[in-house]
């Protein structure tokens, strides 16, 4: 099993620039949400797929008197987390490590969270499995999931619904991951030792989102992913670089208005019998 298909793309600088855009576009309204969390008054602290860090150093900045290890399998990107936040280096640490095969023992954290990598690898079940394995009971999961069949804009030029129901599918079906996770994590958690699975969501819109930053997400996605969808879709390139110039186009007209519904799960390790 290719654990990560999307290596590629992940090391691509364009997905620099969208875990940026995307924290800002979404961190305010997730917020709230983190720091709802019952942890205790010095957490311990796991990001999954932390990148170059973003979330991390926010994570920070929301629990000051905790102790942070953020994980992922680029060392390139974790490199630029070093060195991005040295101020952090007493609290956060990070590490290169398979999400697969966390290294560390049973229940070592308080809070885990996983944001934007679930719906990048195959079975994802197995991730969840292990990121439940490594929280403490009454510990809490925090995870971000994913689903392209959540994004909406108009008017568009070209039929951007279409190309978002055609390309997720047709990547999923050849690189073995689930483009959907958003809606499917319920059922997922519903296998695992959880409780108070809670699902909230995040409006990434024009009204919500400066259009720049909501832009820089689509941007992203269209340097580092053209070429590989029109492979799996069958069309040319430049069909593919349309389509996401379309909806790039209506995100930033003042009288253009996108949505993209970002789905925020969280539940709770149940307490052993």
């Amino acid at each position: 099993m290719d654990r990560n298909p999307q290596a590629e793309q992940m090391a691509d600088e364009s997905m620099v620039r969208n875990l940026a855009a995307q924290a800002e576009a979404i961190w305010p309204q997730e917020l709230p949400i983190m720091r709802g969390h019952p942890v205790p008054a010095n957490p311990t602290i796991l990001d999954v797929g932390c990148g170059t860090g973003e979330i991390t150093s926010r994570l920070a900045e929301v629990f000051p008197t905790a102790t942070i290890t953020g994980v992922d399998l680029i060392e390139a990107h974790l490199e630029l987390a070093r060195a991005r936040y040295p101020q952090l280096a007493e609290r956060v640490t990070f590490r290169q490590a398979d999400a697969f095969e966390l290294p560390f023992a049973a229940a070592s954290f308080d809070l885990v969270v996983c944001r934007h990598m679930l719906q990048a690898i195959p079975h994802p079940e197995r991730v969840l499995a292990e990121m439940v394995r490594v929280t403490r009971p009454g510990g809490v999961l925090h995870v971000i999931p994913e689903d392209y069949d959540m994004i909406h804009a108009a008017p568009t030029r070209l039929d951007v619904a279409a190309f978002w129901h055609a390309a997720p599918r047709a990547y999923s079906a050849a690189t073995g991951t689930d483009l959907h996770i958003g809606r499917n994590i319920y059922h997922h958690l519903r296998a695992l030792p959880v409780e108070d699975i809670r699902i909230d969501y995040v409006a990434v819109d024009t009204l919500r989102v400066p259009r720049a930053t909501f832009a820089s997400v689509f941007e992203a996605w269209r340097d580092g992913y053209t070429d590989v969808l029109a492979q799996h879709l069958g069309w040319p390139e430049a069909k593919v670089r349309d389509h996401f110039e379309a909806m790039i186009e209506c995100i930033r007209d003042p009288d253009g208005f996108a949505l993209w519904v970002v789905p925020v799960v969280s539940a709770r390790i149940r307490a052993a019998c």
